[in-house]
């Protein structure tokens, strides 16, 4: 058996590798979805209409098509403008034209195919979660290296300064900055895209300011009980590393959460009328000609491994705590 030493040294390596994967994963994809149907054939869409769920935002996943491809063998209206250089297959046969070539921006696309069936457009989905979750990201950082920590008045001292820092940084970013009224704007005018209904959306969008007030007054909430808790109780501070282990699950719930929503919430001035469904949260799926495809990605790989991590971590510390008591 590892002595008390070499146990304190494993636990802070697996959750500094852990640190490393969460913030890795922070800017990764975490999950990918598809659409396929026979008007986007597979030569000239060849991963079908494609996104890729970040913690922060949705962002295109389709890929430039190469030579060889109905669209790389096509030439595209961004082509001919008037600043375009003109290309001669004669004379510049040896010119590469697929080197600044760019891929379909899916997202636009999705929301254009979605909005058929009534759905709101992509970026209406998990708008508290989206603009808080840098903080988020920067409180578990906090927590792993208060974790780190073998004294209590270390643990304290780094959790009370970066909790303070983290809560700083959010009020100032979202309310002395004003990025959350920036991001309520961008919100109203997405929402409104295809279905405009300003009583609607006003209301809405002061939802959504308030719910994200009220999520940051609960996260300094949160920070303070911990940071209580750790000073009252020493087995509370296993919630340090626990808490971000289960990053993997709570993505997987906000994210069917979502889809149910989407599903469950078509506007009535869709071209076409589909009864509320659950859209695929892990496999293939069918919706009407479309076939749907929705897997995790090498992101969420890259959580598993931090909780991993931080699994044997807990295990290591709660053995030490008991072996103290």
């Amino acid at each position: 058996m590892l002595d008390n030493k070499k146990q304190n040294l494993l636990i802070t390596v697996l959750t500094s590798v852990a640190l490393v994967a969460v913030v890795v994963a922070y800017f990764a994809p975490i999950w990918w979805v598809s659409l396929t149907a026979p008007n986007y054939p597979k030569d000239a869409f060849p991963d079908g209409i494609r996104i890729h769920f970040h913690f922060n935002g949705v962002f295109n996943g389709c890929t430039a098509v190469g030579k060889h491809t109905r669209m790389g063998n096509e030439t595209m209206q961004a082509d001919m403008g008037e600043d375009s250089e003109r290309y001669n297959p004669i004379l510049d046969k040896d010119k590469d034209v697929n080197k600044d070539a760019k891929s379909l921006d899916c997202v636009h696309e999705m929301n254009t195919i979605n909005h058929y069936v009534g759905m709101y457009p992509i970026d209406t989905g998990s708008p508290v979660e989206l603009r808080l979750s840098k903080f988020i990201f920067g409180w578990f950082g906090v927590m792993l290296l208060g974790f780190m920590a073998t004294q209590r008045k270390t643990q304290l001292l780094i959790l009370g300064v970066g909790f303070s820092a983290v809560a700083a940084w959010m009020v100032v970013d979202q309310i002395v900055m004003g990025q959350l009224e920036t991001f309520a704007a961008h919100y109203y005018h997405e929402a409104s895209t295809f279905f405009n209904q300003p009583d609607v959306l006003d209301r809405w969008k002061a939802n959504l300011i308030l719910a994200t007030k009220v999520s940051m007054a609960g996260m300094v909430a949160a920070m303070a009980i911990i940071l209580l808790g750790v000073w009252k109780i020493r087995s509370f501070s296993l919630l340090l590393a626990i808490i971000p282990a289960l990053l993997p699950v709570f993505f997987v719930l906000d994210y069917a959460g979502w889809l149910w929503f989407f599903g469950h919430n078509m506007h009535p001035w869709g071209a076409f009328t589909v009864k509320p469904f659950m859209p695929t949260v892990f496999g293939e799926g069918k919706v009407a000609q479309f076939s749907t495809y929705s897997y995790p990605y090498w992101g969420y790989a890259v959580l598993l491994l931090a909780s991993a991590c931080l699994t044997l971590a807990v295990l290591l510390r709660r053995r030490q705590i008991r072996t103290l008591s």
